[in-house]
């Protein structure tokens, strides 16, 4: 008996009793399609992450100033960052781009328009560091940082929401009442890691502190940002940066930081390492719907092997051998198990595509690894619950089948 007949008399038996098939097959479809819109949901929320750190890169470090502590006892509430710490700092090999910055929150003001934005007062290199591109017009440069002009680059959803046109170079918007011109248009961007810059202005850092928060301590900075040279190992970076700060900051071995400092190369990891886990977990938990399916089949295959024993026993008694019976069931079983991997997946797919894209506005990853995983568990599922049935029917005694019957 060749494997062609096999294969033929499992689709003939199936086709026979269409209905109890198609039930059995719906456990499996709905199995995979589980499987496959959880994989997706993983996915996208992989990606989406990744996008959001992906700019900033993962040679970028931030420094955040803490509150002033001795002995492990706050003694202050004032930042602890300087303009001269961000200076010494980018004297250390390795680093490419350094920038001391501060944000406010102010109100935006041309013609009869108004809108409440972040403003981040900063240094030329914070174009380096943050990736930020200028589409109209400049970035602020050396003679802003040193004249505190009032000089603004403005993000382009910002300038729509305020009725400027697209290249709004030269126009005068004011910030707080104080009227600022516009010398830069940011290029579109979305939401990053830091929020959404198309939604931001950058002004000179000293032009912020004086005009715009009217600060007492000009030289305090809550942030500095750097970008590392592709060729400088972060983690010896991390640990000059803090033997200058605290040396500069007079800190006695048993102070703890007053500075926290953030490696997107180790966030960027661990978020990485998250996500993975929950892609993990995610399958596991969607791959128990298989396994009802699994379960679906094998119930189905033993009930036909009780209903077809008279089959069974004729093909014994003209010389099939107990093989080619299992080796049918088994066939049956793997039969239905990929059909209804191949509608979970069509099903799986279109649903998460439709859903992201259509309904939801966002994009969706296709993902090869839902294709293998959920086809290779669903196989695996068909051949796993036919083999006792298939067992059980090649055990079979071809007399005792025609006794029964």
């Amino acid at each position: 008996m060749h494997l062609t007949d096999i294969i033929s008399e499992a689709k003939v038996s199936i086709l026979s009793h269409r209905l109890r098939y198609i039930l059995t097959i719906l456990g499996v479809v709905i199995g995979v399609m589980a499987v496959v819109i959880m994989i997706a949901v993983g996915e996208t929320v992989d990606h989406h992450i990744n996008n959001h750190f992906s700019d900033l890169g993962t040679n970028t470090i931030m420094v955040r100033a803490g509150a002033a502590t001795r002995g492990n006892v706050h003694v202050g509430t004032v930042t602890t960052l300087t303009i001269d710490d961000a200076e010494y700092i980018s004297a250390l090999p390795g680093i490419q781009s350094i920038t001391p910055a501060q944000m406010a929150s102010a109100q935006l003001v041309y013609g009869n328009k108004n809108i409440h934005s972040v403003i981040i007062g900063a240094y030329p290199d914070y174009r380096d560091v943050l990736s930020t591109q200028i589409q109209y017009g400049r970035f602020i440069d050396d003679i802003d940082i040193r004249n505190h002009t009032l000089h603004a680059i403005i993000g382009p959803r910002a300038a729509e929401e305020l009725g400027l046109p697209q290249n709004s170079v030269g126009y005068t918007l004011r910030i707080k009442n104080i009227p600022f011109t516009i010398i830069g248009v940011m290029r579109p961007r979305g939401d990053t890691a830091l929020g959404s810059m198309d939604d931001m202005v950058i002004v000179p850092l000293g032009t912020l502190k004086r005009r715009i928060n009217g600060d007492s301590f000009i030289n305090s900075i809550p942030v500095i940002g750097i970008r590392l040279f592709p060729y400088a190992d972060n983690d010896i970076v991390i640990e000059q940066i803090k033997t200058i700060l605290r040396m500069r900051h007079r800190l006695r071995d048993n102070d703890a930081d007053d500075f926290q400092i953030f490696d997107m190369r180790q966030i960027m990891e661990s978020l990485n390492r998250i996500t993975g886990n929950m892609k993990i977990l995610i399958i596991t938990v969607a791959s128990v719907s298989l396994l009802v399916g699994a379960i679906g089949i094998m119930n189905m295959m033993l009930v036909a092997v009780v209903e077809r024993r008279r089959e069974i026993g004729i093909r014994r008694a003209v010389g099939a051998c107990a093989r080619h019976i299992a080796f049918q069931f088994l066939m049956e079983s793997v039969f239905i198990s990929s059909c209804g991997a191949v509608i979970g997946l069509i099903l799986g797919i279109g649903i998460t595509q439709f859903v992201g894209r259509i309904i939801l506005g966002m994009y969706v990853p296709f993902s090869f690894i839902a294709i293998i995983v959920s086809g290779a568990i669903a196989i695996t599922c068909g051949i796993a619950s036919g083999i006792f049935p298939a067992m059980r029917a090649a055990d079979l005694s071809p007399i005792d089948c025609m006794r029964r019957e």
